[in-house]
């Protein structure tokens, strides 16, 4: 596989001629795509002894195996939840090694967004009420059109945007969803009142495996591949996707679907 690069040579403004640069990255393409087949079958292996653990700890907790006391409990609470975190990682590891081999598969039906909206908040809430954070969910009167999306895709997108917006949101904080219309596009918008992005930093949140350095400092979970994947799945669904943020203030981050 060859890399050509075009570069114009010119004297004072005259255009002579091009230099043409051929660069083989054969080898290149070979190690990307062993590094993507071993991140995926790792993950895959990963994923099943993981499942087998968290079914494990929830049938202790739920008392089939006998009651717990107190410190037990809190124990294995603790344990079902780090083996939450790591089920969490691999299936976002996952996604991105789909999305790198052109796997990341789509079933597009016309759907309502708020509906999608509504579940993701619902699954959410308990994190919501733990942190005593005021959510408000603002959507027009009447119902938006239908868009055409893949509903298991959107909720990734969606679940993504407002795990960060809880996770770095301090306690008794601030949320507002909305949905509108806008140049005959469905306009989701989630806003926060949480540490927001550096301002240096900004240029990389769409890649993988970035975290801000004050929420690092935080030790908040995270992959650091949440809005990766949000990015790819609103681009494949020929939307867009953008954010304002200010360190210390907040973050809002925006995105257009297309109407069907």
């Amino acid at each position: 596989m060859l890399l050509v690069s075009v570069v114009p040579v010119a004297v004072e403004k005259e255009i002579l001629g091009s230099l043409i640069i051929i660069h083989d990255i054969t080898r290149e393409k070979l190690v990307e795509k062993m590094k993507t087949e071993f991140v995926s079958l790792t993950a895959h292996q990963l994923r099943t002894p993981l499942s087998a653990i968290k079914w494990s700890l929830k049938m202790v907790l739920e008392g089939d195996l006998g009651s717990l006391n107190e410190e037990q409990r809190k124990f294995l609470e603790k344990t079902y939840a780090s083996n939450e975190r790591m089920i969490r990682l691999i299936n976002d590891l996952l996604n991105v090694t789909r999305i790198e081999e052109g796997k990341f598969i789509y079933k597009p039906a016309p759907l309502q967004l708020e509906e999608i909206v509504q579940n993701v908040i619902a699954a959410s809430q308990d994190k919501i009420n733990f942190k005593a954070i005021e959510l408000k969910y603002l959507k027009p009167a009447k119902k938006l059109p239908l868009i055409k999306m893949d509903m298991e895709k959107m909720q990734i997108a969606i679940s993504n945007l407002l795990d960060n917006a809880v996770d770095y949101t301090p306690k008794k904080g601030k949320i507002a969803i909305e949905l509108s219309i806008e140049n005959n596009k469905v306009k989701f918008s989630i806003a926060d009142t949480g540490v927001g992005i550096p301002k240096g930093q900004q240029h990389r949140i769409f890649s993988k495996f970035f975290r801000g350095e004050n929420v690092v400092k935080m030790e908040t979970d995270g992959t650091g591949l949440g809005t990766f994947i949000t990015k790819n799945i609103i681009d494949a669904h020929g939307g867009e996707i953008w954010f304002d943020s200010k360190e210390g203030k907040g973050t809002t981050f925006y995105f257009t679907l297309p109407i069907s």
